[in-house]
């Protein structure tokens, strides 16, 4: 009966120097560490808030002067981007803060994590160098959403981008997946504005001032007809005689459009410098026809020319026998 009123008393001291330590301990935590925590929690509450208002107010300035929808939808990718990270970035400045003020040793935590982010890095680098390039590209704007571009041998227009990769998807209806880490040189077609360049093929017998004339007042009636009046941000250009190859002379024609715009009044264009050549009489250009002023011009053919002609047609190469070989000699037969 002593030994249990002993071992009753002793468990009774115990459970009360264990509610003296707690009571202690309580009230340091109290009196010390709960005002740090919560210093830092209104410190990190507050920086969260004006993460929060600065990007908000990126995004509004954005939505309000932003010229289209790419550009809108590059921002907020880069908005949503940046608030990411600096939650991110406020988050393990703040664990840095707390974890010591509760009791735990921050230096086997930072080597260990020193180690893991290493590996990490290692095993990942090509995915951190498509986010880093991908970032760069949104800061610079370098390409926006329904752009048409060239990157990586590769050209369409863009259907989306992120941080780490860009689509693009080509005239025959095939999608690009790029990653932006292989992205070094951006060649952005429809950057303020187009130039789209009509190669006209005339032949060498009509005169290049009346064609120069003609294709002048063609292109000027798609420029001032209502359909297409507004798409044009200067009047077309000619350059005059570009090559003549064979019997054919080229006639560059420029339209300056908006962006990516070109392609209504380009083909417009083409049809009515087609019609209108008919109407004057002026045949298409063939590279491979050599012309001669003797062909259907005034005056007669010089004797060379017709004695060249007769020869030409004298020894028709459809016609003609292939030479016969005798197999064992090599002899003609």
């Amino acid at each position: 009966m002593w030994i249990e009123i002993l071992s009753f008393a002793g468990q009774r001291e115990l459970l009360q120097t264990l509610g003296d330590r707690y009571r202690v301990d309580l009230q340091n935590f109290l009196d010390d560490k709960l005002p740090k925590l919560i210093g830092v929690a209104i410190i990190f509450w507050i920086l969260l808030r004006v993460l929060k208002l600065i990007t908000g107010h990126i995004l509004r300035i954005a939505e309000r002067q932003s010229s289209t929808a790419g550009h809108l939808a590059q921002v907020r990718t880069l908005t949503s981007v940046i608030r990411t990270t600096g939650i991110g970035v406020i988050a393990v400045l703040a664990a840095l803060q707390i974890l010591p003020i509760l009791g735990f040793n921050l230096g086997p935590l930072l080597t260990s994590a020193g180690v893991a982010g290493v590996a990490i890095g290692l095993a990942a680098q090509n995915i951190v160098k498509d986010c880093f390039n991908g970032f760069l590209i949104l800061v610079e704007d370098q390409y926006n959403v329904g752009d048409v571009i060239r990157i990586a041998g590769l050209s369409g227009t863009v259907e989306s981008m992120t941080l780490r990769k860009t689509q693009v998807r080509d005239s025959d209806g095939t999608l690009y997946i790029v990653p932006n880490s292989q992205i070094t040189t951006v060649a952005n077609l429809t950057r303020d504005f187009s130039v789209a360049t009509i190669n006209v093929s005339v032949d060498f017998s009509a005169n290049p001032d009346e064609v120069l004339v003609l294709l002048k007042e063609v292109a000027m009636s798609v420029r001032n007809d209502p359909a297409y009046r507004d798409l044009y941000l200067a009047d077309p250009t000619l350059l005059g005689v570009d090559s003549i190859k064979g019997s054919q002379v080229i006639y560059p024609v420029q339209l300056r459009t908006i962006a990516n715009k070109q392609w209504a009044p380009m083909r417009e264009t083409q049809r009515r410098i087609r019609l209108a050549l008919e109407e004057h009489g002026m045949l298409p250009g063939d590279p491979m026809r050599v012309y001669s002023r003797w062909t259907g011009g005034r005056g007669a053919p010089p004797q060379a020319l017709i004695e060249h002609r007769a020869e030409a047609k004298a020894a028709d190469p459809t016609v003609a026998k292939a030479a016969e070989v005798n197999p064992f000699s090599g002899d003609g037969v």
